[in-house]
């Protein structure tokens, strides 16, 4: 009895090794099909980057105002908040929600998007969102 629940829980999980499967060959596949296809010509103008077709002036390592990385990490936070946001919206309505388990879901999410919001209101207090 224990083998056969044992199989069904990691037989659940073969969707998911599916995908990554997929998703390693995929990228594996188009990294060797552009080393095997594509141009090899070398040479002072083919290794200068290119940007725009406007030839390049400076250096590739300038400085970046601090603003642009902490609107990058904002964005991170509210972009990991949707992709936890949604398997906690697909089982949402198979649980009761006046039930215990329903409140101790409700109130873990309520956690989850109390920490987002603060995370919100300090880009805004440290002027995140400001384009001065």
């Amino acid at each position: 009895m224990m083998h056969l629940l044992a199989s069904t829980d990691l037989s659940s999980y073969l969707p998911i090794l599916l995908i990554v499967l997929i998703a390693i060959t995929f990228g594996a596949t188009n990294v060797i099909g552009s080393l095997v296809l594509g141009p090899k010509r070398q040479g002072r103008i083919k290794s200068q980057s290119y940007e725009s077709g406007m030839n390049p002036v400076g250096t590739a390592r300038k400085r970046f105002n601090v603003r642009f990385y902490l609107i990058a990490m904002v964005f991170l936070v509210f972009d990991v908040e949707i992709v936890f946001l949604y398997p906690w919206a697909a089982t949402f309505p198979n649980i009761a929600p006046m039930s215990q388990e329903g409140l101790i879901w409700l109130g873990r999410i309520m956690f989850f998007l109390l920490t987002t919001v603060v995370a919100y209101v300090y880009g805004i207090r440290k002027g995140v969102f400001r384009f001065d």
